[in-house]
């Protein structure tokens, strides 16, 4: 099908949009670059498609099959955030993709609070390991005045009769847990991103699903 300058107007206000929306999560140069790949995308089905039974109908069904700009965007974002985090490991790239997934999509949302909590945990074992030189009488094995231990932490006021207990050796045994909660999490963020991949990745640089692909099977925010 060969487009009419009506149809060319139609393609070019959606590269636009989709332009405009890709700013929102890639820098200038990566844009135009995804601009061009998704133009010349959308030329080869159009190329390849009839117009029936008629161009506007034809190309809005295209149009429709990649998706919403901003979901194409999301979606195209999303990729290239979990291809770095994949690849490279580092804590911001693992960060950044996980944000990208919880910000579009249902399963992403709920993993980052898992990811989130384990994480926090870890953060918060160090932090008490950190607080125990300075807070000594208050940081530790909290026991109650019947010497029942209730909990590992920070308590302050101390209540009455209750006492931190555990001494120095509080530090090591925050320091490990934490270390160990922080490496176990952050391998199970890389194993859902490479999950993540496999499963949803296929198709969304270069397929014919851009944007269909990041609700499909997900649940779209």
């Amino acid at each position: 099908m060969k487009l009419s300058e009506l149809g060319e107007s139609r393609v070019r206000g959606y590269l636009f949009v989709l332009g405009q929306s890709l700013r929102s999560f890639l820098p200038n140069e990566m844009v135009r670059d995804v601009s061009r790949e998704i133009d010349s995308h959308i030329r080869e089905r159009v190329d390849r498609a009839e117009a029936v039974p008629d161009e506007r109908t034809a190309l809005e069904a295209v149009l429709a099959e990649l998706g919403a700009p901003l979901q194409v965007a999301q979606a195209y974002a999303a990729e290239i955030a979990i291809d770095e985090a994949v690849s490279t490991g580092r804590v911001v790239s693992v960060a950044r993709a996980v944000f990208q997934l919880a910000t579009s999509t249902l399963v992403g949302f709920f993993a980052s609070l898992g990811l989130f909590v384990g994480y926090s945990f870890g953060i918060a074992f160090l932090a008490l390991a950190v607080l125990k030189p300075i807070f000594p009488e208050n940081v530790g094995l909290i026991a109650d005045a019947a010497g029942h231990v209730h909990a590992l932490g920070l308590v302050s006021p101390m209540p009455e009769g209750a006492t931190a207990r555990g001494g120095y050796a509080i530090i090591p045994l925050c320091l490990v847990l934490g270390l160990g909660i922080l490496v176990g999490t952050h391998r199970l963020a890389r194993r859902f991103l490479g999950w993540w991949k496999v499963r949803f990745g296929r198709g969304r640089r270069g397929g014919a699903a851009f944007g269909t692909g990041l609700a499909r099977g997900q649940g779209g925010l």
